[in-house]
């Protein structure tokens, strides 16, 4: 079966995130001044084919684990459901 799964990596909480200060000074700079935080990351989908929704979602945990985010500096996120 063909599964999509949708994965979020965010840099973690506590760590700081340049980018995303950068993007929200430039916000507030334009006039956004409600724009109190922007954290930035990354946004992958991942196409797979598996005998079960169970190993398709431990296929895409290993892949978060091993290749996809730092665990040091990232968490990630994700949904996996049936193309």
């Amino acid at each position: 079966m063909k599964f999509i799964a949708q994965i979020n990596v965010m840099p973690l909480k506590a760590l700081l995130d340049p980018q995303g200060k950068a993007v929200k000074t430039s916000m507030q700079n334009t006039g956004h001044k409600s724009v109190l935080d922007v954290r930035i990351g990354k946004h992958i989908t991942m196409e797979l084919e598996a005998d079960s929704k169970e190993k398709a979602e431990k296929l895409v945990e290993d892949a978060c684990k091993k290749i996809l985010s730092n665990p040091i500096m990232e968490s990630y996120e994700f949904k996996v459901k049936e193309a």
